[in-house]
């Protein structure tokens, strides 16, 4: 039986990640995907990044991910949306070509010199007493490893639905995976349904684009990935459309024959992505509801119809369809339909992504009750390289909610759980100033050049820009002025005689590196691919200092870990339902407890005073042993 050193089941997107992941970090790493032509298939929406979901895009990158350079080469419509707003909550988007984009990540697997790809169904699991050891197939090959990461999707006994008809699949044309699910709910694990969907796939050639609205790419293209250079390829407009009142009369009429509102479908959808059926019984009263006709390629003539995810009939759908401008004469190319599917309650999970109740096993994407293909990736990055590090006997790694959006997901989901998809929105991290798209290879590059998953060629550019920046940034705080001398050069400071950095001025509100030269004709000095870097730190830089002392009592709190066999029970001092919530949620440590349900400041004063008896016994015994 071929042994290898972590298996990754799944060839999506947090499959992907977590076999380049844990080869990087020097682990013989087995990818199984049902068929080598799906890596990197888009099975819903033709688009990478967004709000919050762009900023792990670029997260997944500064670790030496693929997504980013992977929708570099595959985007046809880069837009960066909030543009007008502050840098915090900007987030990076592109339209991509299905194909390119499928192209490139198989390039980017097959170009891993350690990772091996096997074609198959992953049936069942190799178990050892409660230890994971391998993978079974369900031709009856069999494969060990030390550890092995499950990023199924949603095949966990997926089932599509049109209207009545249900069809077993994990997406159209493929088959679900049945074995899996028995295994994980007969050691254990809490299993719920979750459901997503998607609309008809649309012939662009049937559209009459005359009558409908117009997005434009951005005139210059901001690229996901630290390494990308340029964007090469054509940019495309989208086409904007509505529905009527027409189309939502139909659909009102029809509502009992959609498979959501036929009580066919058990599991829960996504609340911010809605089917249009949602949007019509939820928000009926608005005179229509916006659709972005997407363009799955540029030698495609697919249109993706994005805003009308639907479960309704064929017929129905045909119907409906029609009444949206521009869509009078389309012709439907895949019908729309819901899918439903097995997850792990996250809560299952350790912060490394490792279920708790089965060694060896660790868990990314969908499985874990998320939506979203960034969701996915960025898990699939984490799981794959904590994967490696156990397979080589090395500690975990865990991604604090201060450090990056990647933290905030993982804390989130394994603490909190879910009730519906989980998508990721700026507004979920707290500390966002700090947490930004464009900082993200200056906060997490490091951390990866520790782990040994950044590549060479990644790990010197990075290393000459922050040198770059570096001395950027000397320089601006080398320079000074006081508010005499900068009046002579129109700078409008405080009259009050203090002499301010120019790092300091440049923190004013329209103040560029290029409008201090004037001024500082040094300023040439500092390098240009790092102006805009220093000039959105400048901005940050009061708050940042105040948010300083807030992100040092999280980082402290997230120190104290709670042992996963703690007894709430014998810790005086507790009602016994605040008891029976610590034992049910296990949080990780103190700032997890912090927010468990009626957990009150004196409740966490008894848990932290009881972990600090607990820490000074450790090292009471350890200096005994000596």
């Amino acid at each position: 039986m071929t042994s290898y050193d972590v298996i990754v089941i799944g060839g999506g997107h947090a499959g992907c990640e977590a076999a380049s992941a844990a080869a990087r970090l020097g682990a013989r790493t087995a990818l199984v995907t049902h068929k080598i032509e799906t890596i990197g298939v888009m099975s819903c929406n033709p688009a990478i990044g967004g709000l919050g979901k762009g900023h792990l895009v670029r997260e997944i990158d500064a670790l030496d991910g693929l997504m980013g350079r992977v929708a570099d080469a595959a985007g046809i419509q880069f837009r960066l949306l909030n543009r007008r707003k502050g840098p915090a909550v900007r987030g990076p988007r592109t339209q991509a070509d299905r194909r390119l984009y499928r192209e490139a990540m198989q390039r980017e697997i097959s170009a891993i010199g350690n990772l091996t790809v096997i074609e198959g169904d992953a049936f069942d699991l190799l178990t050892e007493g409660d230890a994971v050891t391998g993978v079974i197939m369900k031709d009856g090959r069999g494969f060990r490893a030390a550890s092995v990461v499950l990023t199924t999707g949603t095949f966990l006994k997926g089932l599509i639905h049109i209207g009545d008809r249900k069809i077993p699949a994990g997406r159209v044309g493929e088959e679900p995976s049945l074995g899996l699910s028995e295994t994980l709910s007969r050691f254990g694990l809490k299993l719920g349904r979750l459901k997503t969907g998607t609309p008809a796939r649309l012939d662009g050639r049937t559209i009459d684009w005359d009558r409908i609205g117009r997005q434009g790419p951005d005139e210059q293209p901001v690229p996901f990935s630290f390494m990308t250079d340029a964007i090469v390829n054509h940019q495309i407009d989208c086409g904007v459309t509505r529905t009527t009142d027409a189309t939502h009369k139909i659909i009102a009429e029809n509502i009992h024959r959609s498979a959501m509102y036929s009580g066919q479908i058990e599991g829960v959808g996504p609340r911010y992505c809605p089917s249009i059926e949602d949007k019509i019984v939820r928000f009926g009263e608005r005179d229509g509801h916006q659709i972005f006709l997407e363009p799955e390629g540029l030698d495609d003539d697919t249109v993706y119809p994005n805003g009308i995810s639907t479960s309704l009939p064929e017929d129905v759908q045909d119907a409906f369809i029609r009444t949206i401008p521009g869509l009078e004469d389309v012709a439907i190319l895949q019908p729309g339909y819901a899918i439903e599917y097995d997850h792990v309650d996250p809560r299952e999970l350790r912060l490394s992504l490792a279920v708790r109740k089965m060694p060896g096993l660790f868990l990314a994407g969908q499985i874990n009750g998320t939506t979203g293909y960034e969701e996915a990736g960025a898990q699939g990055l984490v799981a794959g390289v904590n994967a490696a590090l156990a397979a080589m006997g090395r500690e975990p790694v865990v991604f604090s909610r201060t450090d990056s959006y990647i933290g905030v997901m993982i804390d989130d989901l394994t603490s909190r759980g879910i009730t519906e998809p989980y998508r990721m929105f700026t507004s979920r991290a707290e500390y966002r100033l700090s947490l930004r798209a464009d900082n993200a290879d200056m906060r997490l590059t490091p951390v990866g050049i520790g782990l040994g998953c950044v590549g060479h060629a990644r790990r010197a550019r990075f290393e000459s820009w922050r040198h770059a920046y570096e001395n950027g940034r000397a320089l601006l705080q080398s320079l000074s002025v006081t508010p005499t001398e900068g009046k002579r050069f129109g700078l409008n400071l405080n009259q009050d005689g203090q002499r301010r950095s120019a790092f300091d001025v440049l923190s004013y509100p329209d103040q560029t590196i290029d409008g201090l030269k004037l001024l500082w004709p040094q300023l040439e000095d500092i390098d240009r691919r790092v102006t805009e870097a220093l000039e959105i730190d400048a901005a940050y830089a009061v708050y940042m200092e105040r948010q300083a002392a807030d992100i040092a009592g999280i980082r402290r709190e997230e120190s104290a870990s709670i042992p996963e066999d703690f007894d709430y029970s014998h810790l005086p001092g507790l009602s016994n339902e605040l008891k029976q919530k610590l034992a049910q949620q296990r949080p990780r440590n103190l700032a997890q407890a912090m927010k468990v349900d009626g957990m009150t400041p004196a409740a966490v004063s008894l848990l932290l005073s009881w972990l600090r008896r607990q820490e000074r016994c450790v090292l009471a015994a350890g200096r005994a042993a000596q």
